[in-house]
């Protein structure tokens, strides 16, 4: 039987996190300790260095639960209770899924589809934007689309945004990117970003943070018709005493501070960037050597997670694959949420080259076992 603590998580979140992270979570605090409000003070500051932008236009505001909570408080803070029409640039899963949480939060949606394997093209959010931009209050978009890995051109659709909707707020789903894909917030005008603890910064699960514009979000304040997802009185609680008006996560704050503080040591963003990308052609250059075929033409996608196709060969099922990757203590996705049929490999988190070597050797053992030709033949 493996041992659950050695297995390697090559999945977009949760991730492998350092001994040193998960050590952390060792120490109990209450949410009103005056070391546990410092930590908090101090995670809001490091998040607006790591973005890149300045305390005097923005704010993180930290959120307990997943990064789809804090995609939902964003959509609810910035959508006023009258008129709110919020335009989604959607290309893979997770963008279909701001269009549902707008359905279900009561706000009206226009949910623009485009093909999943390719970014979302700026000529047609140009040509609808000049058309219906004044329509819309929020516009938002994936950076790296998570069921595919493509990346999209958050800066260009961010100044045609500004061009043609200047009233609407710009945000961006950094969930998978942010820490580890350049994103310059103020060439792109991005108004919010929204990430998750768990994912490029390497920290546990537990909560998830939106990096605000600060006047634009006390703009919004009595517009969330959700009160636990209300950005506004969650900053202006933050702001007041430091605490959260609920339960905090502390435990997730306090192995995040740690994961920050890692993230520096290893040179911050193109540090952990470089990582990610020698991962990844490690992991590409492999299964090519495999005959697996990737998703996506490589100048369409990021370093975070490669989406592979499922091979035509008669004895390949991916359960099967799976499963016993993970009886090896090697963990790929479980599932897929593109249309076209591929499973995601990420090679985010705390993995290493070695690691992604080791997983090679044991899917070419796992094909063997399923007698599949190695290559697979196309």
């Amino acid at each position: 039987m493996s041992s659950r603590t050695g297995k390697k998580l090559f999945t977009p979140g949760p991730l492998c996190c350092s001994a040193e992270v998960k050590a952390a979570m060792m120490e109990d605090l209450g949410s009103r300790d005056q070391d546990f409000i410092a930590c908090v003070k101090e995670i809001r500051d490091e998040l607006l260095e790591v973005a890149g932008v300045s305390a005097k236009e923005f704010t993180a505001v930290p959120l307990q639960g997943s990064g789809t909570y804090c995609v939902e408080a964003v959509l609810q803070t910035t959508s006023p209770r009258t008129g709110a029409r919020v335009l989604v640039l959607s290309n893979g899963a997770y963008g279909e899924r701001m269009g549902k949480a707008c359905t279900c939060g009561g706000i009206e949606v226009r949910v623009e589809a485009f093909p999943e394997t390719e970014p979302v093209p700026v000529a047609q959010v140009q040509r609808l934007l000049e058309q219906y931009g004044d329509t819309f209050t929020t516009v938002a978009l994936v950076h790296l689309e998570t069921s595919s890995g493509v990346i999209n051109p958050v800066e260009e659709v961010g100044r045609l945004v500004h061009r043609y909707c200047p009233r609407a707020a710009f945000f961006v789903d950094a969930m998978s990117s942010f820490g580890a894909v350049p994103l310059d917030l103020d060439a792109a005008g991005v108004d919010y970003l929204v990430s998750s603890a768990n994912k490029c910064l390497e920290g546990v699960p537990g909560f998830s943070y939106a990096i605000c514009r600060t006047q634009h979000l006390l703009s919004c304040r009595g517009h969330s018709r959700v009160m636990s997802l209300d950005l506004v009185e969650q900053y202006l609680g933050l702001e007041k005493i430091g605490q959260f008006r609920f339960t905090p996560p502390t435990h997730a704050m306090l192995a995040f501070r740690v994961a920050l503080s890692q993230y520096r040591e290893e040179g911050g963003l193109q540090g952990r960037a470089a990582r990610y990308r020698e991962n990844q052609r490690v992991l590409v250059e492999g299964m090519t050597r495999l005959g697996f075929r990737r998703l996506l033409a490589p100048q369409h996608a990021g370093y975070v997670i490669t989406a592979f196709l499922f091979p035509p060969h008669p004895n390949f099922d991916f359960t099967t694959l799976h499963n016993k990757l993970a009886e090896r203590d090697q963990v790929i996705y479980p599932g897929k949420v593109t249309r076209a049929d591929c499973f995601r490999v990420g090679t985010i988190g705390r993995l290493f080259p070695a690691d992604v070597r080791e997983l090679l050797v044991c899917l070419e053992a796992v094909m063997r076992e399923m007698e599949l030709p190695v290559p697979l033949p196309y």
